[in-house]
């Protein structure tokens, strides 16, 4: 199963959109590398949101795309409150929380 997860690190007041099969082992990845271009530069990244898209990659990078393309933090936001239903594109989404 891929997911797509939203970061958030208080530091730097920004959120990251990404995709993994193992959501925990990418924030784990993102707060430790240093060479990433965006969160590379910070270190305390913390998941606000994670949502299960689909077994195919092709599908999660096409919604990751398409979340990025609306360069919007509403978005975002809205990806963030619990009580948000995703519809349209974004209605393969299902939230899920991680264990």
């Amino acid at each position: 199963m891929f997911y797509l997860y939203v970061l958030y690190s208080p530091s730097a007041t920004k959120f990251y959109v990404g995709h993994s099969q193992n959501p925990i082992e990418a924030l784990a990845l993102h707060n430790s590398d240093t060479e990433s271009r965006y969160t590379g530069k910070y270190s305390d990244w913390e998941i606000r949101s994670v949502f299960e898209v689909s077994d195919s990659l092709e599908e999660a990078l096409e919604l990751k795309r398409f979340i990025n393309k609306q360069k919007t933090r509403k978005l975002v936001l809205k990806l963030t409150d619990p009580k948000f239903e995703p519809s349209g594109v974004l209605e393969k989404l299902k939230r899920t929380t991680l264990k």
